[in-house]
């Protein structure tokens, strides 16, 4: 038993249409996930000084502005991977409706590598306040 889809390969459903959808919304809530990392990066020594507030003692925080830096740096990985998600999303499209699927990892292999240095970054941050 042979359906219209077997005998033509280029013919677009709505399960493709699903699937690209799911890993956009993947990317969203990856994308948002970086920025919220992001932001409390930003504010944990701020965190750290109203432990210290509550409880009545001094609390050292590094004099460096490292954490805001990384933090900042966070938020806008965040911001690019929902921008390039987007791109990448109306590119599948495009392509599944052509009937010219070809898939890329260059979206994965460049949020890696940033996390990647960013995760060097904020270890190399740790050892030095410590």
């Amino acid at each position: 038993m042979s359906t219209e889809q077997d005998s033509n390969p280029s013919v677009f459903t709505p399960n493709d249409h699903l699937a690209n959808e799911r890993t956009y919304l993947a990317w969203l809530r990856t994308g948002i996930g970086i920025m919220a990392f992001g932001f409390v990066v930003v504010k944990f020594s701020l965190f750290v000084k109203q432990i210290g507030f509550v409880l009545q003692t001094q609390v050292a925080t590094p004099s460096h502005a490292y954490s805001a830096i990384i933090g900042i740096l966070l938020v806008v990985l965040g911001m690019l991977a929902i921008l390039f998600a987007f791109l990448q999303y109306r590119r599948t499209e495009k392509q599944l409706k052509t009937g010219r699927y070809k898939p890329t990892t260059l979206l994965t292999t460049i949020l890696t590598g940033v996390i990647l240095v960013i995760s060097i970054l904020l270890i190399a941050y740790l050892l030095l306040s410590v």
